[in-house]
């Protein structure tokens, strides 16, 4: 069960705990988990499709769709690496999850733009529960009418959760950074409504 304070200071609701995995844990299912699934992620791009070099697996119980940048994704049947890892995930959060969308960061050339988790596969104010395996990368939140900046750095084993209304206030991103040579492993265990 997560004890951490809140890290945001209002509208929402993210909670950080490192070392749910211990190092040599952690180290072990970063070089499994490169057996998974993974696909180049394709987006729509003012009007053009581009593939990036940030891999993707959308995983379910089902065949769940997820439509983000104009592109659907249809989840596969979990892998049998991940379902320990969501079962834990699940104890940790005290939440449950029928899907996990993966993301394979190769260097910190590649990252995220910032953005919203409110897609209506999930529902008004979901739990995401977002795990971190392999470089230590930053995070960051910024409130969508303040412009308030949270920043946090995510060590390999942890775990990061959205709650509430975070999604309808808050925006995130992963920022890029040349300095960081090593690739990250990210989980994001969700559940489709």
């Amino acid at each position: 069960m997560l004890d951490s304070q809140n890290i945001l200071p209002y509208d929402g609701e993210v909670y950080y705990e490192k070392c749910i995995w211990s190092n040599l844990n952690a180290e072990n299912l970063f070089r499994e988990m490169h057996q998974l699934h993974w696909q180049h992620d394709e987006l729509m791009m003012f009007g053009k499709k581009i593939t990036t070099n940030r891999k993707v697996a959308w995983y379910g119980d089902k065949a769940f769709t997820y439509t983000y940048s104009r592109t659907t994704k249809t989840a596969i049947p979990w892998h049998p690496l991940l379902l320990p890892v969501k079962e834990k995930t699940e104890t940790v959060t005290n939440a449950v999850f029928n899907a996990c969308l993966c993301n394979f960061y190769h260097h910190g050339n590649e990252g995220m733009t910032w953005h919203s988790d409110d897609d209506k596969e999930f529902g008004l104010n979901p739990t995401i529960a977002s795990l971190s395996f392999g470089a230590e990368r930053t995070f960051s939140f910024r409130h969508k009418i303040t412009e308030e900046v949270i920043s946090i750095i995510l060590e390999s084993g942890s775990v990061l959760v959205m709650r509430s209304s975070t999604q309808s206030h808050w925006v995130h991103a992963l920022p890029k950074s040349a300095k960081i040579k090593e690739p990250r492993i990210n989980l994001t265990f969700r559940l489709v409504v």
